[in-house]
């Protein structure tokens, strides 16, 4: 057995040759695990060398002679192709073959032609694309975003997808995230090590989601213990590498754990409809964005988690603040619980509604009252109508598109006008008079109680007066004059009045009309009411 000792810069340069030539320096594997199902979704190779006189060297010891002396390249590159084998052995040997990620290090980037090299050893190998990915750290794009840019369009042509590592370590992250095309961020947990929760926390949360809306899956890497990986996947982040699941393995351990674990592929972490481009969309100088902002009405764009039943809002636009912030500016709003609002009956609609969008894959609406309290308005209750599509799932969220609209007016009026008809029923039951509504857009009729009572009617008398006539309500010999009747009050003649025998005993009623007119003027509704026509001699008896 060799004993472990420290090799020194000399010692190290020395031997250098020799191990890769023997494979001293070779790789151990360590597995990512999706925390949600226990599987297996990949896994990194970790660079490591094993004297043969002085046993395993420190990472943090060799790498650093290497890049220093310009020989990482030349390791790299054997790592590559340690890889590569294996992979190609899982394959003939018909196991379950994972993809393993690789890194690349800033001086491969800088120095050499490392992108093609790779590729060589691949298609020697005959390796599948898919099992490969290329990491690059977060550190080697700072001062070099161009030779990084350059390095990240060629390993895509290729095929390869390409992680960045380690990030949440530097201080650059958000440009390079919005500067280079990465398939996949691994964040570094290094930054939550102590009490979880707190600013770090409220980081980490927000990393996470702002890759959701990047479609970009996340790993976490250096999780040790379950705590730290519940915390994850609670702000959905399930694909883990770390000592909770495995230490880095020699690739004897490292197979015998692919045979006792089951393998599925990484998923983004919200998958938009296919006809969304979600990067157009969060894009302020987009097409789409441009509409979503203008043309589309009040919208709001939020995300529903169907298994705690919590909702958040992560943008709106200007005629939404306008007409339903009532007094709230977009920051109050984005940053308020969507669901403080409701009473309980409304919020049960309105998460029904959601339930319904998510079940039919379509859009879905309701009618929704809400009270806000704000300093300009003091407390209001307002109706809104919410028509509601999902265009992303997540786990257990879905991104939820609703465009909006404050139907309070609407909604008071018709109210008011079911309580003058429940008033005025009663007077109907004793007065002789049958009444009823005709939408003149739609020519949609509804009738009053007495109607479906003694008449037949059906709650909605679809293409009035047409059903009307021809059950021979309305006599034949009329049915001109009121289809007439119908086309002037449309025109907008306001009140109309005549003497019509109805039904088949030609029964003379009075038979009136006045019009509802919209905002604009425009004729909306008529009201029809039929009179019985009695004369004095019935009167005096």
């Amino acid at each position: 057995m060799v004993a472990n000792s420290r090799m020194n810069e000399q010692e190290l340069l020395a031997a250098f040759d020799e191990a890769i030539e023997n494979d001293h320096i070779f790789a151990y594997f360590q597995p990512q695990v999706n925390h949600s199902t226990g599987r297996m979704v990949g896994a990194e190779a970790l660079m490591r060398w094993k004297d043969p006189e002085c046993g395993m060297q420190y990472p943090s010891d060799f790498i650093p002679v290497l890049e220093s002396n310009g020989l990482i390249y030349k390791a790299d590159l054997h790592l590559f192709d340690m890889v590569c084998r294996f992979i190609n052995k899982c394959i003939d040997e018909g196991l379950t073959v994972v993809p393993i990620s690789v890194n690349l290090s800033r001086y491969d980037i800088y120095d050499r032609d490392y992108v093609e090299e790779i590729e060589k050893i691949r298609q020697k190998y005959d390796v599948p694309v898919k099992y490969l990915r290329i990491e690059i750290t977060e550190s080697s794009a700072i001062g070099g975003i161009k030779l990084v840019k350059n390095a990240l369009d060629r390993l895509h042509g290729y095929g390869y997808l390409v992680e960045m590592d380690d990030f949440g370590s530097g201080y650059s992250s958000l440009n390079i995230l919005k500067d280079l095309d990465i398939d996949i961020i691994k964040l570094d947990m290094i930054f939550m090590s102590g009490k979880l929760g707190g600013r770090g926390g409220t980081i980490l949360n927000s990393i996470i989601q702002m890759a959701k809306w990047l479609q970009t899956p996340v790993i976490a890497e250096g999780v040790e213990t379950m705590e730290m990986a519940n915390f994850l996947k609670s702000m959905g982040c399930n694909y883990i590498q770390g000592y909770l699941y495995s230490k880095p393995l020699e690739e004897a351990g490292f197979l015998q754990k692919i045979k006792d674990m089951d393998y599925e592929p990484v998923q983004s972490a919200m998958q938009l409809i296919t006809d969304m481009d979600n990067g157009k969309f969060w894009d302020p100088d987009s097409m789409e964005a441009i509409i979503f902002s203008n043309f589309v009405g009040p919208a709001v764009v939020m995300t529903y988690d169907i298994y705690d039943h919590s909702a958040e809002i992560h943008r709106v636009n200007e005629q939404y603040v306008r007409e339903i912030g009532r007094g709230q500016d977009e920051y109050d709003i984005l940053n308020s619980d969507p669901w403080e609002c409701f009473d309980e009956e409304n919020l049960k609609i309105y998460e029904e509604t959601i339930k319904k969008a998510i079940a039919s894959d379509d859009e879905e609406m309701c009618d929704t009252w809400r009270s806000y309290c704000t300093k300009l308005c003091g407390e209001e209750k307002i109706c809104i109508r919410s028509h509601m599509r999902v265009v992303g799932k997540g786990g257990d969220k879905y991104l939820i598109y609703s465009r909006v609209r404050n139907v309070t007016t609407e909604k008071k009026a018709l109210m008011e006008l079911n309580n003058s008809e429940h008033l005025l029923k009663y007077g109907f039951e004793h007065a002789n008079v049958y009444a009823w509504e005709v939408n003149l857009s739609t020519f949609e009729m509804h009738p009053c109680f007495r109607c479906m009572r003694d008449l037949g009617l059906p709650p909605v008398v679809k293409n009035y007066p047409e059903p009307v006539i021809e059950s021979g309500l309305f006599p034949a010999d009329y049915a001109d004059m009121y289809r007439d009747w119908m086309k002037q009050m449309r025109d907008g003649v306001d009140n109309l009045e005549a003497v019509i025998p109805l039904t088949a005993g030609r029964i003379p009623f009075i038979v009136r009309y006045t019009l509802e007119y919209d905002e604009n003027g425009k004729p909306l509704k008529a009201f029809g009411s039929a009179t019985l026509v009695v004369d004095n001699e019935e009167k005096s008896e």
